[in-house]
């Protein structure tokens, strides 16, 4: 059955809603570059396992800590006529919205902001909407208006225009809002997902869509919605049958280091989400990680490595479904004009919750994703 569906990929690969991302700076390299980090992060500290486990996140002011190091972004338009905004396309959440112009919060003073005045298919509805992402959340209302995601309209899409994005966090962002691409079960609101109604509205030729993260340059990231375009990865695609329908689910066999497992040695559940940057996991793991790679914690908290020692360290091997994905040093090694960091981040995950892993842009990076909703799936391969 998968390679008659990769058939049909590979033939639809020209219909495909090609959604290019651009690459920028992150929350956290623009904080460290202005000198402001150290201070937010004491300030501020945060926990990754809360987006995954709201009931972690603190009744703080602050919100959307998740999204620190995320580096790529997409423009969408809602309204007619259209109004554009630079969101986060994340696997790992599943609403949309924006901030709007009934929001007083500093976060929304310089970033774009949805006026329903000025749209002539808005429609307004009494629900509120309040949205967890990590040591806060968004709150305002859901509206219905036409979303615009590359050259496709979809009509009556629900999103939530925000009143409140209490802190800092989003002041220094690049972002103006998220576009959810996980599953309805975790939508706020009940509100229907952007993919889930550009498939029911006819908009795409499978139901399925792929991301494709360039690790060069500013330019060449996509999300393409409707199919796989094979020229972004090379060797065949690995299949891999979802654990969970909420977020990207599935089982990871083991993460090992020159052939000896260190993590996950009876198998554990990971997560595919393009909404966080790091290779996340539990703490000890992540610490035994750390200390493998050479990795020690600055003043800041964040793991720094010596740039001249990338060469001497280690290739880290995640199995999945069988088949073995290694992420070289230059993968994992995070480096930019302040230095060179460790792109693996620890979580502090629930009592009894097990361990489970976050496979983020650091993975995707290396390899491209199919995200298969018609038969719940993801597929990995080398990008090409």
């Amino acid at each position: 059955m998968k390679l008659l569906l990769l058939l049909g990929l590979v033939v639809l690969s020209e219909c495909v809603v090609k959604v290019p991302l651009r690459k920028g700076e992150s929350f956290r390299n623009r904080l460290q570059r202005l000198g402001l980090l150290g201070d937010y992060l004491k300030k501020n500290p945060y926990n990754p396992a809360s987006k995954y486990f709201p009931t972690l996140a603190q009744s703080s002011a602050e919100t959307l800590q998740n999204y620190m190091d995320i580096e790529y972004y997409g423009t969408i338009s809602i309204g007619t006529p259209p109004q554009e905004f630079t969101v986060i396309f994340d696997t790992g959440s599943a609403n949309l919205w924006v901030p709007s112009v009934y929001c007083s919060s500093q976060a929304c003073s310089n970033h774009n902001r949805f006026n329903p005045q000025q749209s002539s298919t808005f429609q307004a509805t009494n629900t509120p909407v309040s949205i967890q992402y990590g040591t806060g959340s968004m709150s305002g209302f859901l509206g219905y208006d036409t979303l615009q995601v590359g050259n496709i309209q979809i009509s009556n899409q629900m999103f939530g225009l925000s009143e409140s994005e209490p802190g800092s966090f989003l002041y220094y962002s690049p972002f103006d809002g998220i576009l959810g691409l996980a599953f309805p079960s975790i939508a706020s609101s009940q509100a229907t997902p952007v993919f889930d109604n550009m498939w029911s509205q006819g908009l795409i030729p499978q139901n399925l869509f792929s991301v494709y993260l360039s690790s060069d340059g500013q330019t060449g990231s996509y999300v393409l919605f409707g199919g796989v375009d094979n020229s972004y990865y090379s060797g065949s695609l690995n299949w891999v049958p979802l654990t969970a329908e909420t977020y990207w689910q599935i089982t990871l066999d083991s993460v090992s280091i020159n052939g000896q497992v260190i993590a996950c040695s009876q198998s554990c559940q990971a997560i595919v989400d393009t909404g966080t940057s790091l290779m996340t996991g539990p703490s000890t793991p992540i610490a035994n990680i750390q200390n493998y790679i050479g990795a020690s914690q600055d003043s800041n908290g964040q793991y720094v490595i010596n740039c001249n020692n990338i060469s001497n360290m280690p290739t880290i091997v995640f199995t999945i479904n069988g088949v073995q994905y290694p992420l070289s040093p230059s993968a994992y090694v995070r480096q930019n004009q302040q230095g060179c960091s460790s792109g693996f981040q620890a979580m502090n995950l629930p009592t009894n919750s097990g361990d489970l892993w976050i496979l983020g842009d650091v993975f995707i990076r290396q390899y491209f994703t199919v995200f298969d909703r018609a038969n719940n799936y993801v597929a990995i391969a080398p990008v090409a």
